[in-house]
Parts: structure tokens; sequence; C-alpha cells
């Protein structure tokens, strides 16, 4: 008997997603002639790719079209969710589906970007990749998950992600500070020779071989090369390549790529941004880590403080840290202030910590005041310490007396609002969070 007509409509899909499994995959959506007209990623196949055939999906603008010409639907198993973001992109290269072109974030899908002529390779993601020199991964769909990713992957082969141009030869580079992603072990610091390009390269060539989908091959060859490093005593590297195994055995147990990831904020440009920095604060070197510091009160009565961290202009959410006001009665900004940067910094100091190469406070004259007492109380030398007032959005910098004003278009400026607002918004999120437990009678959130 000839098989049954496909209905005309996407109800046969519809009731296919609902056998999908709850795990990590892509999904491939079809047309009326079998074509592949949609790619996607998800961390639960059945919940992401069933979300599709929901009403609210045929009524909004970007997937209507889509939905009402899908009529069949497949998926493919992957083991976690960066497994399904590489997937991914090598089927829309293949494929080149249509609605992958059409639904796109922005005029250029981003990519991964190896720069394999350098002799320490660095890793970027860019919208606008090299005519020669490099080596192309992607397109990549969403440039969300693939910063995640790219954080998730940095853990394991600890690349570089910064534009510095590193020459072996050239022992300068041997007194060169490393940026605090070598203190947290997320880069081998090839800045300051830490590594060798030979065994940097090894790195380089695992992280392409994971790229290009050999996983299996690639944790094979790492399992040869610790045992011999084992039994030829190198005990050392032999350590750090067991632990390179552990972490891509355990990728689906990374957790979901939102929480590493750096959001894209078009209206910030994070390398006109720091350039701007360097020249508005007179800096020997363009900075490339920041420190933002914000304070919140809860009902009057219990400070807290946020800390967050940019790297390379993005939010380094790994970094960010939260506190409680101890030694501060009542309203006091400066007063806890002054602890907040104390206690960081004497931290720091202690565990011989890279400083940041700016620490932001938001406020005036005042709270800036308050965190250079904290640095000249504990007799550390600070790094560049600024504040930016919300009024006039007008930015005070230490061994200056002027405010400095930049037009609200200012690269620079736009970067310190990102700052600024993103450790309000952690500060506020702390807040609520003791609030509700103060109300449901907890014993409070944990914080430094």
């Amino acid at each position: 008997m000839p098989e049954p007509a496909m209905p005309d409509d996407n109800s046969f899909a519809a009731e296919k997603v609902r056998s999908f499994p709850h795990s990590p995959g892509v999904y491939l959506m079809k047309d009326h002639a079998g074509r592949v007209i949609y790619v996607g990623k998800a961390k639960d196949l059945r919940n992401r790719a069933g979300s599709y055939f929901l009403k609210a999906a045929a009524e909004e603008p970007r997937t209507a079209r889509l939905v009402q010409e899908i009529r069949d639907i497949d998926y493919l198993e992957a083991e976690s969710e960066v497994d399904a973001l590489l997937v991914e992109a090598r089927l829309v290269k293949d494929i080149q589906p249509k609605f992958n072109q059409d639904l796109k974030d922005d005029k250029t899908f981003p990519y991964l970007e190896v720069h394999i002529r350098e002799e320490f390779p660095r890793v970027e993601i860019t919208r606008e990749p090299k005519s020669r020199g490099t080596k192309l991964y992607g397109p990549f769909a969403n440039v969300r998950g693939l910063r995640g990713a790219l954080q998730v992957l940095q853990k394991i082969f600890k690349f570089r992600t910064c534009s510095l141009d590193i020459q072996e030869e050239d022992q300068r580079w041997r007194w060169f500070r490393p940026c605090l992603l070598a203190s947290i072990h997320q880069c081998t610091a090839p800045c300051a020779l830490r590594i060798s390009k030979e065994h940097y390269r090894k790195d380089i060539h695992r992280l392409q071989k994971f790229l290009e989908g050999n996983k299996r091959s690639l944790l094979e060859e790492m399992r040869q090369e610790m045992s011999i490093a084992s039994k030829v005593l190198r005990f050392e590297e032999a350590a750090r390549l067991r632990d390179e195994i552990r972490l891509l055995e355990t990728l689906d147990q990374r957790g979901e790529l939102d929480k590493h990831v750096q959001p894209e904020v078009f209206p910030i440009d994070p390398r006109r941004g720091l350039a701007g920095l360097q020249k508005v604060l007179h800096l020997p070197e363009r900075p490339r880590t920041i420190e933002g510091v914000d304070i919140a009160h809860l009902a009057g009565s219990e400070t807290v403080a946020s800390l967050v961290q940019f790297i390379d202009g993005l939010p380094f959410k790994p970094g960010y840290k939260r506190f409680r006001i101890r030694n501060v009665e009542g309203v006091d900004d400066f007063s806890s202030i002054y602890e907040v940067v104390a206690r960081r910094f004497q931290r720091l100091k202690d565990e011989g910590q890279v400083f940041p190469d700016i620490l932001l406070i938001d406020g005036g004259k005042g709270q800036l005041s308050a965190a250079l007492d904290a640095f000249s109380s504990l007799q550390i030398d600070p790094p560049m310490v600024i504040s930016l007032a919300k009024r006039e959005e007008e930015i005070f910098a230490m061994g200056g007396t002027d405010a400095i004003r930049l037009s609200r278009h200012s690269y620079a400026l736009r970067l310190l609002q990102y700052v600024r607002d993103e450790a309000h918004r952690f500060a506020q999120h702390y807040h609520h969070i003791l609030r509700r437990k103060s109300t449901l009678g907890g014993m409070g959130a944990t914080g430094e």
C-alpha cells in the first residue's frame, strides 16, 4: 500500500517532535519536498524544537513564515551543548538552509577565527574574517552561544584571545605582566613566555581537532600523550593532560552556555572603547581588564556590594563577586566603598594576583576619594582608579582635579556605562536575593 500523504500543514512535524529526547542536539526542519530549511541547536531538543509549534511562534514575525513551511523535522543528538553548537555550525555551512540566512541576527554571521600564522596563534570571534593567514570555523547562528562556548573551551585548551604580537625570540616578553586569565588558569600566558611555541601550538592543534568534530580521536591522542609523559617522568605535563581530558569528557556538565556568555551589545565597540580609555586616561598601554564596584542597600539596614570584571571590553562572569558590608552601620556609601576596595585589593595582594588595569567606582569625587583612601591605608599602589557620576556622566580620575566630559556617543564612555550598569544590576540582584531570604526566614546569601 502507498504511504499516506503528508498533511499540508506542520501537524506531522508537531506530533513527531513529541518523541524527541530531552538532551542536547541539533534539529533539522524540512519543507514539503524534504529540503532542510532551518537548522538549530538546543540544550533540550524536545522543548526547543517543540516551541516552534506553539501559537507564539506562528505569530512572531521572525518565525511565522518558517513555521508555515515546516512539514517534517529530524534531530541529531550531541554529547553537550558545546558539541551541538559546533555541529549546528558545520550543518549550516554545508547545507545553507534558507531560513538560517533569513533569521541571522546581523548582516554577517559570526565566525571563530584562529590566527594560525602567528607564532602563538590567538583565537577570536569575528564578523569580518581575514582573507588569509587564519583558519575559520563557522558560520555560527548565534553569537551569544558562541561566546559562551569560547569561554568553556578556553578553560580546557587555555589559548590566548588578546591581540599582542608575541615573538618567542624577543626576550623582553619574559618580563611582561600577563592578564588575569593567566591567574585563573584560563590562559598559558605565552605573553610572558611561560609556555614554549611548540607546546602552545599543540594546544591549538587540539582545539582545532575538537572544532572539526574529532573529539573521540582527540581524547585517544591525549590519553596516549599522557601515558608517555608519565612513563618518562614528566608528571606536570601528564597531570595537565589528565585535567584537560577530564574537562573534555565532562563537557555535558559544564552548565548552560548562557552562564559563560559574554553578551554582544551592539552600541558597544570594545576595542574602540578600550583605545579611547587609553587616550582619555593617558595610559601607557591599552587596558585589558576593568573591574566595576557598586553599592546597594537593603531596606536601609543592610548594605551589599558587587564587583564585576570585564576582559577586553566584555563581561567575564566567572570573575563577578558579591560582598556583604561588615563594618559599616547605616547608609554610608563612602565607608562601604572603602571597605570593599580594601578587602578586594588586600586579598589580591596577599594571593599575588594581578590587579585590573582600571577600577571603576559608581559615583563622583567623594566615592573616588573613598576608594583611594583604602589603597593609601593599605600602602598598596593602586591601578588607574576612576569614578563615573550618573547625573552628568562625568568621569573623575585619580591624580586629576577636573571632571572629564566625553561625548554621549564616545566609545569610551559607552564602555564605562556598560561596566557601571552591569555592576549596578549585579548589586541589585544580590540585594533582591537577601530581601527574599529575609522575608522567607533564610540564612542569607553567600558572599565575600
